[in-house]
């Protein structure tokens, strides 16, 4: 298990050196969903009663700027390892699939946390923020990191090629991401559209990860809790169960 070090110190390496590309941009753009969004809708929507729309949308952009990173993070060192070939030198060091899992995933973790937490520096010069219950933002925040990273990894081994993986991201993390709660509450939705925000595990992150800050929430955060915890549990075995079977990694 000691190999795991290495491996994830480059995978960290990867993405801190173009940190301009990979964490700057990501908080540039959470930063214009907030100013265009929060501009717009400030004083058409309600939601928690005493919470202004401002508020209420910054944690929304900092757990999905997590989300989605995390995912990025470790899908594209996958596939670019593949494409470019170099993804053999990996296989020829003695790491078992533990390793591989908690070094992709860890960077995946470490990536997500870095943009989520530039996100929320960057907002707070725009409205002021609270922290009701600390530990559930922490922990949510966490566990919706290394669920993506997981979930990244597994589109990493599944893709061959870069359109695989841009139809995973554009099919599956984007509609999931946006329609999980992150610019609304669902109360303000239909009762159809409430029933299927309610299979999405996303919309349990975000709204668990919100609550920290507002003590207030669309769901228990308990439910929430557990809810997200059993889908990092069924992906983190499915990715482990995919490397270790070496999935599309070895001839």
């Amino acid at each position: 298990m000691m190999g795991w070090r290495a491996l994830f110190y480059k995978e960290v390496l990867r993405f801190w050196k173009v940190s301009f590309q990979t964490v700057g941009a990501p908080v540039l753009t959470s930063l214009l969903y907030l100013l265009i969004f929060g501009h717009v809708m400030a004083d058409k929507v309600k939601v928690y009663g005493t919470v202004s729309y401002t508020s209420f949308l910054v944690p929304g952009l900092v757990m999905m700027s997590v989300l989605q990173n995390a995912f990025a993070n470790s899908s594209s060192s996958l596939i670019q390892s593949k494409i470019m070939g170099n993804l053999v030198f990996i296989l020829l060091a003695p790491l078992n699939h533990w390793s591989w899992f908690v070094a992709y995933v860890g960077s995946s973790v470490v990536r997500g946390l870095a943009v989520g937490s530039g996100v929320l520096v960057v907002t707070l010069f725009f409205t002021d923020m609270s922290a009701v219950a600390p530990l559930w933002i922490i922990t949510f925040a966490l566990l919706g990191a290394t669920m993506l990273g997981a979930l990244g990894l597994i589109a990493g081994l599944w893709s061959e090629k870069f359109d695989q993986m841009a139809a995973f991201q554009n099919f599956v993390i984007m509609p999931m991401t946006f329609l999980s709660g992150v610019f609304y509450s669902i109360h303000s939705l239909p009762t159809f559209w409430q029933s299927i925000s309610h299979l999405n595990p996303f919309f349990y992150m975000i709204d668990g990860f919100r609550y920290g800050f507002f003590g207030v929430s669309d769901v228990s955060p308990w439910l929430s809790l557990c809810i997200v915890s059993g889908a990092l549990v069924a992906v983190s075995y499915v990715g482990l169960s995919m490397i270790k079977s070496g999935y599309k990694i070895r001839g």
